[in-house]
């Protein structure tokens, strides 16, 4: 998912068929719940997605869509750590972000 989206502020037309995008959605949130290998790259993007279930729009479907198209293309990329990493985790956010704030 790109780092700066605008998914909250689309204002294109709602989907025909909501239920294919909910499905999609609930899929993808079963795979970070069974897959815990995929749950680092996963998490961000379902939790942004699952924001639009109510009224998803076709550009937020779309961005679901790319997310499928990202898992086909990458099977076996995985974040590594390794145990003698002096890995510092912080997290920064945007309070002008309509999303984060």
């Amino acid at each position: 998912m790109e780092a700066n989206h605008k998914l909250a502020l689309v204002q294109g037309r709602v989907l025909d068929d909501p239920g294919r995008y909910r499905r999609l959605v609930g899929r993808l949130i079963y795979l970070t719940i069974t897959r815990p290998k995929l749950r680092l790259e996963l998490c961000y993007a379902v939790h942004i997605l699952s924001q639009f279930m109510q009224a998803p729009k076709e550009e937020q479907f779309e961005a679901a869509r790319h997310v499928l198209r990202y898992l086909k293309g990458t099977p076996g990329y995985r974040i590594l750590l390794r145990s003698q990493c002096d890995l510092q985790i912080r997290d920064y956010y945007d309070a002008a972000c309509p999303l984060t704030r």
